[in-house]
């Protein structure tokens, strides 16, 4: 600065002395020791060094602005915002976007033989800076049902809801175990739809369609039939073979945690007869 200083009283004096005695040829003279001064200043100012977090309002320097005015200019990372960058912000603070590791496997139910949740989590490798894309989620969600308890024996036939999915999903199921011996082909279980989630109307994508065709009211079928079926018992989770034909029972769409709703047992029969829309199978 005190350099600055002198070199300043050093041009004033210049100057007169050079408009005194030669008119205008004292301007060549003046260019040269602006250009210096200059060339001083931007070595000394800008925001080399100083990049800075979010609103910092001692994170500033004397110099040229994004606004090509001269003055007081900020290296934060909300410059950008209120453009009051320093001329050099982008160079010398370049974005940086979050980075995030990949997702960990997912973790097994929160809760078993009972519908519960899993989840998988990532890591942030390196925050992101000079007004960078912010880091996504960290961590997502997923209903699940195990149907195994931490003891490793097979939860109960009705200790849940019966998940269902489209009976188009079930049509490639094994019809022979590996020795070629046929399975059992299973029975269906008619049902009367009393009440489902809006969340199952909203759904458009490819392979949720199906959910919007669950409509209080209807009549639907679900097959019960392997893998889905339990060999010890010849029943699949939910089908309500045990409950009273009065029980209200619930169901849970695969794929959509928030699809979901009631209904009541009808009767079980050997084949389903409901039309494809209304048709659909355990899992």
């Amino acid at each position: 600065m005190m350099m600055m200083m002198m070199m300043m009283m050093m041009m004033t004096q210049m100057t007169t002395t050079a408009g005194s005695s030669a008119g205008r040829s004292g301007g060549p003279l003046v260019a040269v020791l602006l250009a210096t001064l200059g060339l001083n200043h931007l070595a000394a100012g800008g925001c080399a060094g100083r990049c800075c977090r979010s609103r910092d309002w001692s994170c500033t320097a004397t110099d040229w602005n994004m606004r090509r005015g001269f003055g007081t200019c900020f290296c934060d990372e909300t410059c950008v915002r209120t453009q009051d960058c320093c001329f050099d912000y982008f160079k010398e603070c370049p974005a940086q976007d979050c980075v995030v590791s990949p997702w960990s496997y997912w973790s097994g139910c929160a809760e078993p033989c009972r519908l519960s949740t899993r989840v998988r989590v990532r890591h942030v490798q390196r925050q992101p800076g000079n007004g960078g894309q912010p880091c996504p989620d960290l961590e997502q969600r997923a209903g699940c049902l195990e149907d195994r308890d931490h003891a490793g024996n097979r939860c109960g036939p009705d200790t849940g809801p019966a998940f269902i999915t489209s009976m188009e999903f079930g049509k490639g199921r094994p019809t022979h175990d590996h020795y070629g011996t046929p399975l059992n082909p299973g029975f269906c279980v008619e049902f009367t739809l009393q009440s489902r989630t809006a969340h199952c109307e909203a759904e458009n994508r490819p392979h949720t369609h199906w959910m919007r065709y669950i409509t209080e009211g209807f009549n639907v079928c679900v097959a019960c039939q392997p893998p889905a079926m339990h060999n010890n018992t010849g029943s699949c989770q939910g089908d309500g073979l045990q409950s009273d034909k009065e029980a209200v029972l619930r169901w849970q769409a695969l794929g959509h945690p928030r699809c979901g709703g009631t209904w009541r047992k009808v009767r079980k029969t050997q084949r389903c007869h409901c039309p494809p829309q209304h048709s659909f199978v355990f899992i």
